[in-house]
Protein backbone atom coordinates (compact mmCIF):
# COMPACT_ATOMS: atom_id res chain seq x y z
CA UNK A 1 0.00 0.00 0.00
CA UNK A 2 1.87 3.36 -0.65
CA UNK A 3 2.07 6.10 1.34
CA UNK A 4 0.21 9.35 0.38
CA UNK A 5 2.17 11.15 3.23
CA UNK A 6 5.76 10.13 3.38
CA UNK A 7 7.13 13.12 5.48
CA UNK A 8 4.40 12.64 7.77
CA UNK A 9 4.61 9.14 8.17
CA UNK A 10 8.30 9.96 9.47
CA UNK A 11 7.57 12.69 11.64
CA UNK A 12 4.97 10.23 13.60
CA UNK A 13 7.38 7.45 13.57
CA UNK A 14 9.78 9.97 15.27
CA UNK A 15 7.33 11.39 17.67
CA UNK A 16 5.78 7.58 18.71
CA UNK A 17 9.46 6.55 19.03
CA UNK A 18 10.08 9.11 21.73
CA UNK A 19 6.95 8.95 23.52
CA UNK A 20 8.49 5.01 23.83
CA UNK A 21 11.81 5.98 25.08
CA UNK A 22 13.06 4.07 21.87
CA UNK A 23 16.95 4.78 21.46
CA UNK A 24 16.52 4.10 17.24
CA UNK A 25 13.85 3.46 14.49
CA UNK A 26 13.55 3.04 11.23
CA UNK A 27 11.48 4.45 8.14
CA UNK A 28 11.71 3.76 4.51
CA UNK A 29 14.36 5.94 2.82
CA UNK A 30 14.24 8.60 0.57
CA UNK A 31 16.37 11.75 -0.39
CA UNK A 32 13.52 14.22 0.65
CA UNK A 33 13.25 12.16 4.21
CA UNK A 34 17.04 12.15 4.21
CA UNK A 35 17.55 16.78 3.91
CA UNK A 36 14.46 16.88 6.58
CA UNK A 37 16.58 14.64 9.17
CA UNK A 38 19.80 16.46 8.13
CA UNK A 39 18.25 19.82 9.25
CA UNK A 40 17.20 18.33 12.27
CA UNK A 41 20.62 16.85 13.08
CA UNK A 42 21.84 20.20 12.13
CA UNK A 43 19.82 22.07 14.95
CA UNK A 44 20.26 19.49 17.44
CA UNK A 45 17.20 17.36 17.32
CA UNK A 46 18.31 13.89 16.63
CA UNK A 47 21.42 12.02 17.18
CA UNK A 48 22.45 10.52 13.87
CA UNK A 49 20.81 8.71 10.72
CA UNK A 50 21.98 6.60 8.60
CA UNK A 51 20.69 5.05 5.39
CA UNK A 52 20.89 1.16 5.15
CA UNK A 53 19.54 -1.59 2.54
CA UNK A 54 17.62 -4.31 3.94
CA UNK A 55 17.09 -5.97 1.14
CA UNK A 56 17.46 -5.40 -2.46
CA UNK A 57 15.75 -2.18 -3.65
CA UNK A 58 14.30 -1.72 0.10
CA UNK A 59 16.68 1.39 1.78
CA UNK A 60 15.66 2.38 5.17
CA UNK A 61 17.06 5.19 7.67
CA UNK A 62 17.83 4.37 11.01
CA UNK A 63 17.21 6.96 13.04
CA UNK A 64 19.09 7.56 16.67
CA UNK A 65 16.56 9.34 18.90
CA UNK A 66 18.57 12.39 21.53
CA UNK A 67 17.45 12.59 25.15
CA UNK A 68 18.67 15.21 27.65
CA UNK A 69 18.38 13.78 31.21
CA UNK A 70 15.96 11.17 30.10
CA UNK A 71 13.85 13.73 28.09
CA UNK A 72 13.45 13.54 24.61
CA UNK A 73 14.70 16.40 22.79
CA UNK A 74 12.33 17.04 20.58
CA UNK A 75 8.90 18.32 23.15
CA UNK A 76 6.90 19.16 19.82
CA UNK A 77 6.78 17.99 16.80
CA UNK A 78 4.05 18.61 13.97
CA UNK A 79 3.49 18.81 10.42
CA UNK A 80 2.13 21.74 8.85
CA UNK A 81 2.20 21.56 5.06
CA UNK A 82 -0.13 18.37 4.32
CA UNK A 83 -0.78 16.94 0.61
CA UNK A 84 -3.92 18.38 1.13
CA UNK A 85 -3.09 21.85 1.91
CA UNK A 86 0.07 23.28 0.88
CA UNK A 87 1.33 25.63 2.97
CA UNK A 88 3.69 28.54 1.72
CA UNK A 89 5.35 31.73 3.29
CA UNK A 90 7.32 33.98 1.49
CA UNK A 91 10.75 35.60 3.41
CA UNK A 92 8.63 38.41 5.67
CA UNK A 93 6.18 36.07 6.70
CA UNK A 94 8.72 32.95 7.51
CA UNK A 95 7.01 31.58 11.24
CA UNK A 96 8.96 31.73 14.51
CA UNK A 97 8.32 28.99 16.13
CA UNK A 98 7.91 29.88 19.79
CA UNK A 99 9.80 32.87 19.50
CA UNK A 100 13.46 31.22 18.23
CA UNK A 101 13.19 28.57 20.46
CA UNK A 102 11.90 26.10 17.95
CA UNK A 103 12.45 25.65 14.07
CA UNK A 104 10.21 25.79 11.11
CA UNK A 105 11.35 23.50 8.23
CA UNK A 106 11.13 24.71 4.95
CA UNK A 107 10.91 23.37 1.36
CA UNK A 108 12.70 26.06 -0.36
CA UNK A 109 14.30 26.52 -4.12
CA UNK A 110 17.52 26.49 -2.46
CA UNK A 111 17.14 22.69 -0.69
CA UNK A 112 15.04 21.65 2.58
CA UNK A 113 16.47 23.81 5.47
CA UNK A 114 15.63 25.65 8.68
CA UNK A 115 13.72 29.06 9.30
CA UNK A 116 16.89 30.86 10.40
CA UNK A 117 18.72 29.49 7.28
CA UNK A 118 16.37 30.86 4.91
CA UNK A 119 16.25 34.62 6.40
CA UNK A 120 20.19 34.34 5.76
CA UNK A 121 19.59 32.86 2.40
CA UNK A 122 16.36 35.77 1.87
CA UNK A 123 14.23 32.79 0.59
CA UNK A 124 10.45 31.47 0.94
CA UNK A 125 9.29 28.47 0.46
CA UNK A 126 6.81 25.67 1.53
CA UNK A 127 6.36 25.50 5.29
CA UNK A 128 7.03 21.36 5.81
CA UNK A 129 6.64 21.62 9.55
CA UNK A 130 7.73 22.65 13.13
CA UNK A 131 9.74 21.01 15.49
CA UNK A 132 9.68 22.45 19.48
Amino acid sequence: MPLNDPLGDMITRIRNGQRARLKTITAPASKFRMNVLQVLKQEGFIREYEREEIEVGKPEIRIELKYADGEPAIREIKRISTPGRRVYSSIRDLPKVCNGLGVAILSTPQGVMSDTQARESNVGGEVLCSVL
